[in-house]
C-alpha cells in the first residue's frame, strides 16, 4: 500500500489548475535502526522533557518555542501566531519559471517526491503541465509549504507522475572558496592523465542502483543475527594500508589491477529477491518452528534478512 500524501494542495500553470499529491519518494524505514538501554536492567532509556532549571517534566501543552535573542533571554512564539504568517504557496505548488535542468547546482538539492493527481478529477490537466516540461525539456521551479515552511521545488516529469526535488535556499549552502583555496596548484603530466584516463574506461558502466549494497548494513544484519544465535563475535582482520609514494608507479599498478578484474571469469549473478533497494531481505523463522526451504517467512518482531 503506497504511504500516506506529505501534502495536498493544488499544482497551478498560469490558469491551469489541478489537484495533486505529494508523496516521499525515498525512505530509510528499511535500515536497521537501535534503542538505548539500560545495560544493567536491559530496559529501554526513555526521554523526558524537563525545564532545564527546575528538573521538573513539563506537559507537553505547556511547551512553547522560543527564539533565544541573548543568553538565557527568549521571544516566546506560539503556534497560532506561526499560523499566523501569510504564505501564499500553503495550499498552491505555483510554477514560477522553467530553467535547465543542467543550470541546477546539485549542491541545492535536498530530496525528492512523487507528484500525481489526487483523486479523480484532474488529471488531464496534470497531464498537460507534465507533458509541457516533457516537451521543452525543462524543470518547472514552484513554491511548496511543507511543515510551515516554504520550500523551492524542482518538477520534472517521470513516467505518468513528477518528481519534485526540494532546493535548499542560497544562505543554507557554503561556499567552497572557504575549502578550497589552501589546495595547491599541481601541474599534472599528459602520462598520468593517459594512466587516468584507461583505468576510467576499463571501469566504465551504467548507472545501475540495484547493483549497490549497503555493506554497513549487511555486517549489522550479521551481527544481529550471530548475537541472537549465541555465535561468537570475533574481530575481522584490517587489510594492511599500502602506500605507494610514486603516483606514476601508483596509476600503472592500477591499470594493471583493473585490466585482471575485467579479465577475471564472473560467477553468474543470481537474480535478487525483490527486497528493499537490493539490501537483504529481512527474514526470521518463528521460534519453535522449523521454516520450509525457500519459502518465505514472517518476520518476527526483530527480523533478519538473508542474503539475496
Amino acid at each position: 500500500m503506497a504511504p500516506r500524501a506529505n501534502w495536498k494542495g493544488f499544482l497551478r500553470l498560469s490558469l491551469v489548475t489541478c489537484p495533486v499529491a505529494l508523496y516521499p519518494a525515498t525512505s530509510e524505514s528499511e535500515k536497521i535502526g537501535f534503542n538505548q538501554l539500560n545495560r544493567a536492567t536491559g530496559h529501554r532509556i526513555k526521554y523526558l522533557k524537563v525545564d532545564a532549571d527546575t528538573g521538573e517534566e513539563v506537559p507537553s501543552e505547556d511547551i512553547v518555542k522560543g527564539y533565544e535573542l541573548d543568553k538565557g533571554q527568549y521571544i516566546e512564539v506560539t503556534k497560532e501566531e506561526l499560523e499566523e504568517v501569510a504564505l501564499e504557496s500553503t495550499r498552491t505548488i505555483e510554477i514560477d519559471e522553467f530553467v535547465d535542468k543542467a543550470d541546477i547546482d546539485p549542491r541545492y538539492l535536498i530530496r525528492p517526491y512523487y507528484l500525481r493527481p489526487d483523486g479523480k478529477v484532474g488529471h488531464d490537466a496534470f497531464a498537460v503541465i507534465r507533458e509541457t516540461i516533457r516537451k521543452m525539456d525543462k524543470v518547472a521551479i514552484g513554491r511548496v509549504v511543507l511543515t510551515n515552511r516554504e520550500h523551492i521545488i524542482a518538477l520534472e516529469p517521470l513516467n505518468k507522475g513528477l518528481v519534485g526535488t526540494l532546493l535548499r535556499y542560497p544562505y543554507e549552502v557554503r561556499s567552497e572558496q572557504e575549502y578550497f583555496d589552501e589546495i595547491q596548484d599541481v601541474k599534472v603530466t599528459k602520462d598520468m592523465l593517459d594512466l587516468a584516463r584507461h583505468i576510467v574506461n576499463q571501469k566504465a558502466g551504467r548507472f545501475e542502483p540495484e547493483k549497490f549494497e549497503d555493506h554497513y548494513e549487511t555486517a549489522l544484519i550479521d551481527l544481529i543475527n550471530k548475537k541472537r544465535a549465541g555465535k561468537p563475535i570475533m574481530p575481522k582482520e584490517r587489510p594492511a594500508a599500502t602506500n605507494v609514494v610514486d603516483l606514476m608507479e601508483a596509476l600503472r599498478r592500477s591499470v594493471g589491477g583493473a585490466a585482471a578484474e575485467t579479465k577475471a571469469p564472473k560467477k553468474a549473478a543470481k537474480k535478487p529477491k525483490k527486497a528493499a533497494a537490493g539490501q537483504r531481505e529481512m527474514l526470521m523463522p518463528i521460534e519453535g518452528k522449523k521454516p520450509k526451504e525457500g519459502a518465505a517467512k514472517k518476520p518476527s518482531s526483530r527480523p533478519q534478512r538473508k542474503s539475496a
